[in-house]
């Protein structure tokens, strides 16, 4: 980032900048659930009928169906943070029903999702709704056991296809991060849980819970392997921004500990915008559909760090916060930076 932005980014005026993108538009929220759940319903009935035909056709399907299942969760996103509609109620009745849909218990994952926020690139908060990264000083304290479990956590396949089935299977009916005080966040698992229950038997006994097993766990599975990623590359990068809490910044958090990834038009519909992270990271206020046009406007917003989908991969291999580098190496660089040569 260069230093005009980073001077930019101390200067309270950014402040003003967003508020310019905060207003929800009613017609443009409502809109917005419409294209985005009537598709979704459309081509899962479609994914129903084509069982008949070829499962080949049915997980072609899905893939599309995806890309609206994450949308439909982006929307939900929006519900928890306040920003898609004025009411608050509106936007907590939105969500709630969409959380059941992504399987996602709105009020649990809203509290944890505010705490990310809050937190993002802090060293001094970590392990809240962020993927657990360690730094090279804690990594050479571990132990043997300890060292193999944090690369099998690291590992592609656990990231991106464990990962999300424990997450959105799992993680997700258990209120394990609720406080015994937190009443309204823990009753939100487990009334998502006796909603998912029921509409999986109603729909079980209707259609076969053979059927709706593979219509729907296709569907759910390439979404959350998809928004998993998504998630991922817009902190992991290299020149991410990690620092301990006495010099953390919310808004240098922001620009410089989040990306814009840069995605082809239909992929960014399907994402709802996210890739515009470093904007939203610093306005969580701004609807989605407002977050393209605060990026084209605004300079402050265009100077960040830019991923492209062929560029994102590498950010896959980086593991571990080098203090003294500031920025992510690999187990690779680690190996040669301090194993070898320590060695020597």
């Amino acid at each position: 980032m260069t230093q005009q932005v980073k001077k930019k980014n101390s200067r309270p005026e950014w402040l003003g900048i967003v508020k310019k993108y905060q207003t929800p538009s009613p017609w443009r929220s409502t809109w917005q659930v419409l294209n985005s759940f009537i598709p979704f319903v459309a081509i899962w009935v479609l994914m129903y009928f084509s069982l008949q035909w070829s499962y080949w056709i049915t997980l072609g399907l899905a893939v599309i169906n995806a890309g609206f299942f994450t949308r439909l969760f982006i929307i939900q996103h929006d519900c928890g943070h306040g920003s898609f509609f004025k009411s608050r109620k509106a936007n907590d009745t939105l969500g709630s029903i969409l959380g059941v849909l992504s399987m996602t218990p709105y009020f649990h994952w809203r509290k944890m999702h505010a705490k990310h926020h809050a937190t993002a690139g802090d060293l001094d908060f970590r392990g809240f709704g962020d993927i657990d990264t360690v730094t090279v000083e804690e990594y050479q304290r571990f132990t043997r056991w300890e060292r193999f479990r944090y690369r099998f956590f690291r590992h592609p396949i656990t990231l991106f296809v464990i990962g999300p089935i424990w997450l959105f299977w799992i993680a997700h009916r258990i209120p394990l991060k609720a406080h015994k005080n937190d009443k309204k966040e823990r009753a939100s698992v487990h009334w998502t849980n006796l909603a998912l229950v029921v509409i999986a038997v109603g729909v079980g006994l209707w259609i076969g819970f053979d059927k709706l097993a593979l219509v729907h766990v296709p569907i759910v599975m390439i979404g959350s392997i998809g928004g998993v990623y998504l998630f991922y590359v817009q902190h992991q990068f290299e020149d991410t921004y990690w620092r301990r809490h006495e010099d953390w910044e919310y808004a240098r958090a922001a620009l410089e500990g989040s990306t814009y990834f840069r995605l082809p038009k239909l992929l960014q519909w399907f994402s709802g915008n996210i890739g515009f992270h470093h904007i939203h990271h610093l306005s969580p206020l701004i609807p989605n559909y407002m977050l393209e046009k605060a990026h084209k406007e605004n300079k402050l917003f265009q100077d960040v760090e830019t991923l492209t989908l062929g560029s994102s991969i590498r950010t896959v291999f980086l593991n571990l916060w080098d203090e003294n580098l500031n920025r992510l190496i690999s187990f690779r660089e680690y190996s040669r930076r301090y194993e070898r040569a320590g060695a020597s």
